[in-house]
């Protein structure tokens, strides 16, 4: 039986038209002749030649979009290029702007100098599904075509099936505390679904029994452990310990996905919905075992709407995870209007900022937000928020001198210079060291100020090299 987060009924299809469809047919899916059906698209298709949609002029304007307190103490641990984003902003020859945004640095494909030569000039309809030009200019040039033929984005996409669209809160790794503090947040402005990190360098215990205490029972964590809890015989008992909580709504990743045999064990264990990454393993894979309850979709317009439909014709639920400011937040409402199985929390991580650099924010109510039907995007650029967090553009990523301690109750230390790579190095001692503290209770991370000693330098250069490990 399939195990559905309670957040949003789930449309179902048969699963045989999956094997009448054929996986490997589905993966091949023409966006093209999937959207001629829709009155929108075929509009904008008869105005393929019209000069008017040529693109004239695309700049970038590089931002820095400073976090809210909370999120700030915890993102400068490993995260603090977060902050930066590039915003696109494209003309067409009739005059219609258009805009989109990438976050510097991320793991999705950022739009080069190439990238923006070879979209100059061109008509902007003939580039829409193009995913390799990157996010933000593929956003922008949606935004603009839907502008210029006065249909929303979602008309571009397909057939509207949902008018509301389910949004999630979302926070990096963080003291129990925080945690509480942030669910609170979420909750007083409508949401009722928190994403958020397991990590063995917290207690989860203490996280997750400090939210359950502020927030109701339909209030919903959803944890991903980004494979660290490692094998499904370490996995099981504290995924089993923290599903007595009512509030516990979907584990993400608890175990490396390609362990095809862990990730079924653990789906028979627990109560809970498990969802894994969209890709990895293979879909025929991940489908024809069964490893997963539902999916993590993120990607390219082309890429998301394939693999969206493969989903649905699996009877599988997914989250979109489409991850930026507001703008990019507008930009994933209208893959969730036209997905059927889009009925997960979705997950943008707009939260984490103190503006959302739209003029008129996204609202959310009862963990919904209203799929705009207003041309483009549906919401108008805060341009004079974009001036006020203009910078220069960072020439790398921006990459400060931090030294993280993670101490257990019984003086055992670990001290990090972090990349970026927290969680693979832990995951790496882990498995090299079976006796290693494994999300034990009592543990706690924070990063360790830089007070121009010796001893402070001496510990952040061997940690450069590799973690630190002492007793005190």
């Amino acid at each position: 039986m399939q195990k559905v987060h309670e957040s949003s009924p789930l449309a179902r299809v048969r699963r045989r038209d999956l094997l009448r469809a054929g996986l490997m047919g589905l993966a091949g899916v023409g966006l093209v002749d999937r959207l001629a059906g829709t009155s929108a698209a075929a509009r904008v298709v008869k105005l393929a030649g019209d000069h008017q949609f040529k693109v004239n002029r695309i700049d970038r304007i590089p931002v820095e979009v400073p976090f809210r307190q909370v999120p700030e103490r915890n993102m400068a641990r490993e995260l603090p290029h977060w902050k930066y984003f590039e915003i696109f902003e494209v003309e067409l020859h009739s005059g219609q702007v258009g805009y989109g945004e990438t976050m510097l640095w991320y793991t999705h494909h950022a739009p080069t100098d190439d990238d923006v030569k070879r979209a100059l000039g061109r008509n902007a309809i003939e580039l829409l599904w193009d995913d390799s030009l990157g996010s933000g200019l593929q956003m922008a040039l949606f935004d603009a075509v839907g502008r210029a033929a006065g249909v929303p984005i979602h008309s571009l996409f397909g057939d509207k099936v949902h008018d509301r669209t389910s949004l999630s809160w979302w926070d990096f790794d963080m003291p129990a505390e925080d945690w509480a503090t942030e669910c609170q947040e979420a909750l007083r402005l409508g949401y009722t679904a928190f994403k958020t990190k397991g990590r063995p360098w917290f207690d989860i215990r203490k996280q997750v029994e400090t939210a359950a205490r502020v927030v109701p029972e339909s209030f919903k964590l959803d944890i991903d452990f980004n494979g660290t809890l490692i094998d499904a015989d370490r996995a099981i008992p504290i995924l089993k310990e923290l599903e007595a909580y009512p509030q516990i709504g979907i584990y993400e990743t608890p175990i490396p996905q390609s362990d095809i045999v862990g990730n079924r064990t653990i789906r028979a264990a627990t109560r809970v919905p498990i969802a894994m990454h969209y890709g990895s393993p293979p879909p025929i894979v991940a489908l024809k075992e069964d490893v997963c309850d539902g999916f993590i979709l993120a990607g390219g317009a082309r890429e998301v709407l394939q693999n969206g439909t493969v989903a649905a014709m699996a009877d599988k639920p997914f989250w979109l995870q489409l991850v930026g400011t507001g703008i990019t937040a507008a930009w994933s409402l209208h893959f969730g209007a036209v997905l059927s199985h889009a009925v997960w929390p979705a997950v943008n991580c707009h939260q984490l900022y103190t503006h959302q650099l739209l003029s008129e924010p996204i609202r959310v109510q009862d963990g919904f937000a209203t799929v705009p039907d207003k041309p483009g995007l549906g919401f108008e650029i805060d341009r004079d928020a974009v001036e006020r967090f203009r910078i220069e553009r960072p020439q790398q990523r921006p990459d400060p001198p931090r030294l993280i301690e993670t101490a257990w109750p019984d003086g055992r230390k670990m001290y990090f210079a972090n990349d970026g790579q927290m969680t693979f190095m832990f995951f790496q001692v882990q498995q090299q060291q079976s006796e290693f503290p494994f999300f034990e209770r009592g543990v706690t991370t924070r990063l360790v100020p830089d007070d121009g000693t010796e001893v402070w330098r001496d510990r952040y250069q061997r940690a450069r090299r590799k973690p630190v490990v002492t007793r005190e």
